[in-house]
This record gives C-alpha cells, sequence and structure tokens, in this order.
C-alpha cells in the first residue's frame, strides 16, 4: 500500500508533535532532535516535521512505497514521460535508509518517490546533520538540465 507523504518545516517540533498527535489522534512514530514523523491510518498519510527557521512551510512532498522495485518502476514511468528525475539511489536522510528518486515540479515543489528500508542514527548520510535535508540539491546556478544530469548536480542531498 502506497502512501502520500507530507513533510514540512516547523519552528518548535515538541509543540507541533503536540498538535499533530491531537489534529490526527495518534502518537509520532519516531522523535529525534528537530524531527519527528507520524505513520497516519485514517488518512492514510506519512507526516514529516523537520525543525527549521522557515516554520509553516513545504520542505518536500512524496510517495512512501512498499519495495524498491515500486521505486524504481516509478522512476522509469516518470523519465519515461519526460520528467527530470535524479534516478534511483540508496541513502541515509531523516534518521532512515532508503531508496528513492526525486522530481521537481515547474513551481520548484520537490516530490521523493521512496521505500525505506531501515533506520538510521544520523539525519543525512554525512555526520554534518546541519545540512538541509530530504530535497534534490539546488542545480548550480548558469547549468543546463542537460548539463545538471552530467554532473550530477542534481543529486539528492538527503532523504
Amino acid at each position: 500500500m502506497s502512501r502520500i507523504q507530507l513533510a514540512i518545516n516547523v519552528t518548535d517540533v515538541d509543540s507541533a508533535v503536540s498538535f499533530y498527535e491531537r489534529l490526527f489522534g495518534t502518537p509520532a512514530a519516531k522523535r529525534k532532535d528537530g524531527y519527528a514523523n507520524f505513520e497516519i491510518a485514517e488518512p492514510p498519510l506519512k507526516l514529516v516535521l523537520i525543525e527549521s527557521a522557515e516554520g509553516g512551510t513545504l520542505n518536500h512532498l512524496g510517495v512512501e512505497t512498499t519495495s524498491a522495485a515500486e521505486v524504481a518502476a516509478a522512476e522509469a514511468r516518470l523519465s519515461g514521460a519526460g520528467l527530470e528525475t535524479t534516478g534511483v539511489d540508496d541513502t541515509t536522510c531523516c534518521y532512515a535508509t532508503k531508496t528513492e528518486t526525486w522530481v521537481t515540479d515547474p513551481d520548484g515543489a520537490k516530490w521523493e518517490w521512496y521505500v525505506k528500508t531501515g533506520d538510521a542514527e544520523q539525519m543525512s548520510p554525512t555526520a554534518d546533520d546541519s545540512a538541509t535535508c530530504c530535497a534534490p540539491a539546488a542545480v548550480p546556478e548558469g547549468l543546463t538540465e542537460v548539463e545538471t544530469a552530467s554532473t550530477g548536480a542534481a543529486s539528492v542531498s538527503c532523504c
């Protein structure tokens, strides 16, 4: 079963957890410093809270699947439809190991298609967890989409 993921930036993760526990009537599934996530049965939703100065803003959207094969199939469908993806990658982010691919909509909203493969003790794949998580890295100014694909500049920073 797939479910939609909504990752939002919050200024105070503890206050946000308290609010969302009451809103959806379920406790957080995972709590870490500056991070929480919920696995909500009804409506089927993976809600991710990431502490950030930009509270109340969208971090990213996603579709959580049950297998790496579903991620690969989604990536093939998306790229086959002419959408630029990051390709399928195994990574660590949001205190989880994942197989994922990313695509960005015309207005810059980031979509992650992923399966969680395990838990992790760190937010990102590097020791520096201060890096912005959960979105493909920004395309360096001046690079075209073709250059971006060939240089890997649109690779995922984490999540």
